[in-house]
């Protein structure tokens, strides 16, 4: 399958085929691929919901909280998408922001 540019702003969780005027990352994505990022981008949406009803929740530690750490691990999976999927710009930005798992 034939790879195309696309424009991501993990903030607003939109990916698009034409830049708009701000996006934080470049990627090169198959049509499955891009299917699988926007997969991640509808989990992580649905656990930030999850999220924001948890934080209702008096005395509750962030720490100790599934639903944090679900949103967390989501959030992570995009970047680690967007890491494969990147330019080497882009690559370098994600590698810079310390996000990734370490490695051993």
């Amino acid at each position: 399958m034939e790879k195309k540019t696309y424009y991501v702003a993990v903030s607003h969780g939109e990916i698009l085929p034409e830049p708009p005027f701000n996006y934080e990352f470049v990627i090169q994505a198959t049509d499955d691929e891009l299917d699988k990022l926007q997969e991640l981008f509808e989990d992580t949406s649905e656990a930030a919901t999850s999220t924001a009803a948890r934080a209702t929740i008096p005395f509750r530690e962030y720490s100790h909280d599934k639903e944090n750490d679900w949103y967390d691990t989501n959030l992570q999976q995009i970047y680690q998408a967007l890491h494969y999927l990147g330019t080497p710009e882009t690559r370098k930005h994600i590698e810079s922001m310390n996000v990734l798992p370490q490695k051993e």
